[in-house]
């Protein structure tokens, strides 16, 4: 990545916080728990995932850069959904949560010099990342999420939606 490339990548990186809670927005709170899905994530818990990515994320750019080389394990997301009983955890910590993990992370990053970059962690599951591959990993990680809310939202209108509409009732009864 040069480093234009990468400043772009930072400042998009810096503002998931805000992405996020104005992504949320379009969501009614009376879904979040909404499942698609026996094996799917609901909204409520797809927010918890993301601080609990997060917290993954902040130990790893810290390996990358402190101790380049260093393993990192990966996890089952699953089974922390359901061990740590992500529906029953507060989706307004793991904001607020996010919110300092992520923007501490970023103004960690913003000013590396450029030979820290070049720092990186092997990971139990993706093998060597350069603190660049982590970049892009956790900057799309976010959008990717909202993603998935919005398929989520998308099958719960299209499961509560009336099996026709009040306009198309109207003219059938004309």
């Amino acid at each position: 990545m040069t480093p234009a490339e990468r400043k772009l990548r930072l400042a998009s990186y810096g503002d998931a916080h805000t992405l996020l809670t104005e992504a949320l927005t379009q969501f009614p709170r009376a879904m979040w728990q909404f499942r698609p899905a026996s094996a799917e994530f609901t909204i409520h818990e797809i927010v918890v995932h993301i601080t609990d990515s997060e917290a993954n994320s902040f130990v790893r750019a810290r390996r990358a850069i402190a101790e380049p080389g260093s393993a990192v394990l990966g996890y089952d997301e699953t089974q922390w959904a359901r061990g740590l009983r992500y529906h029953a955890q507060s989706p307004e910590d793991a904001l607020e949560l996010f919110k300092w993990l992520r923007g501490n992370t970023y103004r960690l990053v913003r000013s590396l010099p450029e030979a820290s970059w070049s720092g990186t962690i092997v990971h139990s599951e993706a093998g060597v990342m350069t603190l660049d591959d982590w970049l892009d990993v956790y900057d799309r990680h976010v959008p990717e999420h909202i993603s998935q809310m919005q398929a989520v939202y998308g099958a719960w209108q299209k499961r509560n939606r009336p099996a026709v509409s009040p306009a198309e009732s109207d003219r059938l009864s004309l």
